[in-house]
């Protein structure tokens, strides 16, 4: 049997790095300027954490979820999204006496079993931010602007912001009673999720992407018109604060996000190139989240975006990554004792922060030359018997074709300076 990656699960090849490691710096300094400190939670949590926290209604736990039990009996379910391991640290850890609002970043595997599909996998990789411990609208429009100024600095350009409230427990009541008598008229209409989406959670028919189903959603009320005065002065705040900050936005009313902890202010910024089908990333609010899993209230909100996503977003748009640092010295010999000499040469260019390749295998020089250049290494070290026996040693610019002889002991101080 010859093995393969897991369906839905891909090997980042060294040729590919060069962008996540981008990603990952741009991502970690953003989040350094907005204040936000890294944690790192376990990649699977008791599974009644994600059961209370997502919903049990939701997509997410009925068909995505990888549960197992663990050889003590006990229920774990491989991390599906990243909010909620942040709040059961919060919570476990005391979080709550600590200045308000606790910011905090992470990066780490999400899991989900889903169909696979261009920028969809059963495992990919997330970084996302969460701001606990504060109510003022102030801070949605910060949470917002460290999105959108993450994609500005990697360079991606023609994304949109979809926003919308989705109300508190107050004004949802109403709401969905005004929604379920709407979806009455169109049962039959409905693909076989939605029907059951109608009877448990109606606000995820919504979200359905089944083309029938959306054609539905154009018709249905807005929950903006039932927000209540709280959640609607809200909202209106957080869209003067956006506005404030010059980052532009499209109302949609009929957002809803897939997870059952938002409320009021919810969001997604998606890639034009895409036509709208697929989130980049987006987040929003979930006040009530922390007091569900047994921490005392605190207001919250978060983003998450998918790596795979903005490295497909960046690759589609043209934008190459810096290369990441690595050897430009080869480090060639002929003869053992010379090889000898090579080895420590080496490791005293590697001690002084200088990368190198050292020749393997005792191949001969035009082997060595021509490996130097297929790595694209473009200065070379030449160690033989005969500039051993004189202390020298040689020094090739593969680029130029040309070649010079210096001291062994300034190798180092010339590669280096």
């Amino acid at each position: 049997m010859i093995y393969r990656t897991p369906r839905g699960t891909q090997d980042i090849l060294p040729q590919y790095q060069a962008y996540w490691r981008y990603v990952e710096q741009k991502a970690a300094a953003i989040s350094s300027l907005f204040g936000f400190e890294r944690i790192d939670t376990p990649v699977f949590e008791a599974t009644g954490l994600f059961l209370r926290s997502v919903g049990e209604t939701t997509d997410i736990v009925e068909k995505q979820m990888y549960t197992f039990d663990d050889q003590g009996g006990e229920s774990m379910t491989l991390r599906p999204e990243g909010t909620a391991p942040i709040c059961r640290a919060y919570i476990q850890h005391g979080m709550h006496n600590l200045p308000q609002p606790v910011r905090l970043y992470y990066f780490g595997s999400i899991f989900r079993y889903e169909r696979p599909q261009a920028g969809r996998f059963r495992q990919h990789q997330q970084f996302g931010f969460e701001a606990i411990g504060e109510l003022d609208p102030a801070l949605d429009g910060e949470v917002i602007s460290m999105a959108w100024q993450l994609y500005a600095s990697l360079g991606l350009k023609g994304l949109q912001l979809q926003l919308n409230s989705i109300g508190c427990r107050q004004c949802r009541g109403v709401y969905l009673d005004v929604l379920r008598d709407y979806y009455d008229g169109h049962d039959l209409s409905l693909c076989q999720d939605c029907r059951v989406r109608a009877e448990k959670n109606p606000l995820r028919l919504l979200d359905c992407k089944n083309p029938a189903c959306q054609e539905i959603v154009k018709g249905a009320p807005r929950i903006t018109d039932y927000l209540c005065d709280e959640c609607a002065v809200h909202f209106e705040q957080v869209k003067e604060y956006l506005g404030g900050l010059s980052i532009p936005f499209d109302l949609n009313p009929y957002l809803v996000r897939g997870l059952d902890y938002y409320t009021k202010t919810v969001f997604e910024i998606q890639p034009e190139e895409l036509g709208g089908q697929s989130a980049l990333g987006g987040g929003g609010r979930y006040d009530n989240l922390i007091e569900q899993l047994g921490g005392r209230p605190a207001p919250a909100i978060g983003f998450g975006t998918g790596i795979e996503r903005i490295i497909m977003s960046l690759r589609n748009q043209g934008l190459a990554p810096p290369p990441l640092p690595r050897p430009h010295v080869y480090v060639a010999y002929l003869g053992q004792d010379a090889k000898k000499e090579a080895v420590r040469l080496a490791a005293q260019l590697r001690l002084a922060g200088t990368g190198a390749i050292l020749a393997l295998s005792d191949k001969s020089l035009k082997a060595q030359l021509k490996q130097a250049n297929s790595l694209g290494l473009t200065r070379v070290l030449i160690l033989g018997e005969a500039e051993l026996a004189r202390g020298m040693v040689l020094l090739r610019d593969m680029a130029r074709g040309e070649q010079e002889e210096f001291p062994l002991g300034e190798a180092v101080r010339r590669l280096t300076g």
